[in-house]
């Protein structure tokens, strides 16, 4: 998807965007219908339906930030900014999920956090307008962070197509107007990226909405941090971008970040598991 965005940057940000909803909204369409689920939603629920137009909003919005942030600044950059919303997704997690973060998962996000400043300061890969984008991505992230949670919130009452296909259903509108404004005739091989880009984010969507939905936030928007490997390698290999040493140095406490707080999620949830078990024999022994 990021190769599609960056290959688009003569055209408008929200023309990218409606040719990816349209694109969506036809296979979620679909999708839904071949599931034989309500694309409205779950019957008279009216909050679930408040949760799903927050969804589309929320999403929608987080879209046109990261896609103007990649179309203007170098892929790995864009791409680290965005990787500011796992922790803001955590850090919204606490307050509306009640789902605790542990003092050692605070650490490696701190860790992942830095990396993620680091890279901002290495002036020699960013362009002059650079403050405007920087600014437009750590929005992006932020926005991005209370959309993860409401998916989260969604869990058991909407099946995730139905989440998914409400996030083109708001996006369209927004997108077609700023289009009419200011759209620009695509080439034919825009068409192409256009379709492309429209094909996988949709099969991003539905594999990160069910994720969202099947384990705690802080544990699934922390992998994020590994599409940081794609990044490098397609900014170097296909636009050619050279990164910095201060860049790189960023990258790898990103990366330490993320492998530590794997390895403590993962040792508690065991420990966790082992005690619920030992408690499970004794009350079965009482």
């Amino acid at each position: 998807m990021n190769v599609c965005v960056k290959q688009l940057g003569r055209l408008p940000t929200l023309e990218v965007i409606l040719a990816r909803s349209v694109v969506s909204l036809v296979l979620s369409w679909w999708a839904v219908q071949r599931a034989g689920v309500s694309v409205w939603g779950s019957g008279n629920d009216s909050q679930s339906r408040w949760l799903l137009a927050s969804r589309g909003t929320t999403g929608a919005v987080a879209l046109v930030l990261y896609f103007a942030t990649v179309q203007h600044l170098p892929l790995a950059v864009a791409v680290t900014l965005q990787y500011l919303s796992p922790i803001c997704t955590a850090l919204v997690g606490i307050w509306l999920l009640r789902e605790p973060v542990r003092a050692a998962q605070w650490a490696c996000f701190g860790v992942a956090f830095g990396g993620v400043l680091l890279t901002q300061l290495d002036r020699a890969t960013l362009p002059p307008d650079a403050i405007i984008w920087v600014m437009t991505g750590v929005g992006g992230a932020i926005v991005s962070g209370f959309s993860y949670v409401t998916i989260r919130r969604l869990r058991g009452r909407e099946h995730p197509l139905v989440i998914v296909f409400w996030f083109p259903l708001v996006a369209l509108p927004l997108a077609l107007v700023g289009t009419a404004l200011v759209g620009i005739w695509p080439t034919p091989q825009e068409w192409g990226w256009l379709l492309l880009t429209g094909l996988f984010t949709q099969g991003a969507q539905v594999t990160m909405t069910k994720a969202y939905q099947a384990e705690e936030v802080s544990k699934v928007a922390v992998l994020n941090y590994i599409g940081l490997l794609y990044a490098v390698a397609i900014g170097w290999g296909i636009f050619g971008e050279r990164l910095g040493p201060l860049t790189l140095g960023g990258l790898a406490l990103v990366l330490v970040g993320v492998v530590a707080n794997v390895w403590v999620k993962a040792r508690h949830d065991r420990r966790a598991a082992e005690a619920l078990a030992v408690e499970t024999a004794v009350v079965e022994t009482v």
